[in-house]
This record gives C-alpha cells, structure tokens and sequence, in this order.
C-alpha cells in the first residue's frame, strides 16, 4: 500500500489543528468557444496566462477551469473573493473565450480530452472512456469545524442531508442536446467513476485511513464522494451541489451549505447523537433530487416521515431556503431561446 496515505493520527491533527469555523468556495466553470459556445478544451493556456494566480487550476476535463478561494470567515467574504476572481478571468478571456457556469453543458458532446499532467494522465489510464466522460462542473463547499470528532460527527449527519442540497442546486437538466427529463444529469455521469454519490459513515479516523488504504490508490484525493472529509485541508468538504450561473446563486447555496454544518456541530456540541443513516436510503432520496430538485418527495432514512426537499431543508435551517429552481430556468430559456440560447444566457450572467 502507498506510503503517501495518512495514518489515522495525521488525519485527526489535520482536522484538530483549526481554532475557528472558516469557509472557502470551489468552482468548476465552462470554457466556451465565443462563436459556436461550444466547450473549448484549452484551459490550459487560459491558466497559464494568468501568471501564476493561485485562485485559478486546471481539472481534469481540457475544459474545465476551476476557480478556488482562500478560507474565510463568512459565505459572504467567500463570494466576494469568487466574483473578484469571475471579474479578472472574465477580463483575462475576452475576445478569446467565454465562461458560464451550469452543472454541464447543454448540447456540447459528453466526451472530451483530459488536461495533461501525470495526475490527470493516471487517472485516464485507469479509467478509459469513463474519465474522458467527465465532462460536468460542480460547487465544493469547505467549512473548517475546530475539533476532529466534531468534524467526524457532522460529516456523519449531514450524509441525511445530501439530496435536501442537491435538488436546492439542481441546474443541469439537458445533457447532449437533449432534455434528459432529470433535474440535474450530473451526478448520473460522474457517477460512472467508483467512489461517487452518497460516501459511506465513517466510525473514526482509524476506520476513514483503512478505507484510504484499502482503495490502495496513490492520491487519496481521489476519495471522490459528494461529501468528504477532505485530508488535506482538514475541512468537511460538501461536493453535491452543481456549479452556479452566478455568485448570488453560488452563496445561496453555499449559505445553505455552511448553516447546515454550524448547526449540526452546535447539536454535536449540545450532546445530541443521532443515529447514522443507511447509505442506500439517502440514495433513494439522492435520485429523487436528481429527478425532480427542490420540488422532490423525500422520506427521511431515520424516521420514514415525507417532505419535499424544500420542506426539509426548512426544518433543518429552521427558516425558509432560497427557491432557485435552476433547472426550470433552463428549460425555459432552452423553450425561447433554443439550447445555444441558454448556453449564451448562462455566459453573459458570467462573472455576476
């Protein structure tokens, strides 16, 4: 097994070693062709033109730009940094390229070259066809929670929690050209790569390294669930929501994201210990978002009651969550507009 991997004392240091909550944003944005707004796999350059700003990384897909913020002390300070970052991509690309955000592109074909890089090429050589497939963008969320056992705590929780967020972001309803009928097709295509969808509880940090080194891979973040306990940063890292057309939209998810996570900590905090969930019936619920969003039927996987989505969401928060019904948007642009319409929509909201 590789060295490389962390013991279960360096994973809990990991997460012990933050004195306050933080959070930090990432993003994965479309890169389009400014003539047939097709997907244009040159990010690579487009990076490298930007002399060295940490805030912008090359993904796997050729075009796939993601944008990454520093930790900081509030969604809002977090969104802030995301739309300086949207405003000087947008001023680096112009006349070149354009950039919208969605959780995939509309008409674009669903397969497309892999960036270079010996991560990047490993990955293709394992994955083949799979990996040339991945062709979808999402929202990662990091909040950091000061404490390893409360972080452990409420990743367990919040597993309940991952379909609730998933039909709030749901904005990628048509996939090659076609109305796939879902809320979002995203998560059916990443899908098809292991160690996706709903991520197994975790008993400790004893149990989270034996899983790390039983997958035996090199690069333990390739632990690539919707949620994790990301060992680097030591953050609960929320992986589910689809990429935002706009920096509102993106802290409205993110805000959702981050409540969620500082009041399962205060209930960790307050004694409370609930039962952790079965992974197969948040998946039954995880499908139900990805099929109809926010507007999703739920039954909760501890006690069976049902609710919408919406409805969970606002017991959970304890006040109403934000209606974005993305992927109804795009059905309506796509109705007026055509799907090269929607796509241009989706551009010129970038970098707002």
């Amino acid at each position: 097994m590789p060295d490389s991997l962390p013991t279960a004392d360096e994973l809990r240091a990991v997460f012990d070693r933050h004195e306050a909550v933080t959070v930090g944003l990432e993003e994965e944005l479309m890169l389009l062709d400014p003539d047939t707004l097709d997907l244009a796999p040159r990010v690579a350059e487009v990076v490298a033109a930007l002399d060295g700003d940490p805030r912008f990384k090359v993904e796997m897909p050729a075009a796939q730009l993601e944008i990454v913020t520093a930790p900081h002390g509030s969604v809002a300070a977090a969104a802030a940094e995301l739309a300086a970052a949207r405003a000087r991509l947008a001023e680096a690309v112009a006349g070149r390229f354009r950039v919208a955000g969605a959780g995939a592109h509309p008409f674009a074909s669903g397969v497309g070259p892999l960036n270079s890089g010996t991560r990047y090429e490993a990955i293709g050589a394992e994955y083949a066809s799979v990996a040339n497939r991945q062709l979808v963008f999402g929202l990662h969320v990091h909040v950091a929670i000061p404490g390893a056992d409360r972080a452990l705590a409420v990743y367990n929780a919040l597993r309940a929690h991952l379909p609730d967020i998933a039909g709030l972001a749901a904005c990628a309803p048509f996939y090659e050209g076609h109305d796939s009928g879902l809320a979002s097709v995203r998560s059916r295509i990443s899908g098809l790569l292991p160690r996706q969808g709903v991520p197994p509880p975790l008993a400790s940090f004893e149990a989270y390294a034996e899983a790390l080194r039983w997958c035996a891979f090199d690069d333990p973040r390739q632990w690539w669930w919707e949620l994790r306990l990301h060992p680097g940063y030591g953050t609960v890292e929320l992986r589910v929501p689809d990429t935002q057309a706009t920096v509102a939209d993106t802290a409205a998810v993110a805000s959702v994201g981050h409540a969620l996570i500082t009041g399962l900590a205060a209930r960790h905090d307050a004694g409370e210990r609930p039962a952790v969930a079965e992974s197969w019936r948040i998946d039954q619920n995880r499908w139900a978002a990805c099929r109809h969003g926010l507007a999703a039927v739920m039954t909760d996987p501890l006690t069976g009651s049902r609710a919408t989505a919406y409805d969970r969401l606002a017991v959970a928060l304890g006040a109403d969550p934000p209606r974005l019904d993305g992927a109804a948007r795009h059905r309506a642009l796509a109705a007026e507009h055509g799907l090269p319409g929607l796509v241009a929509a989706l551009a010129d909201e970038f970098p707002r």
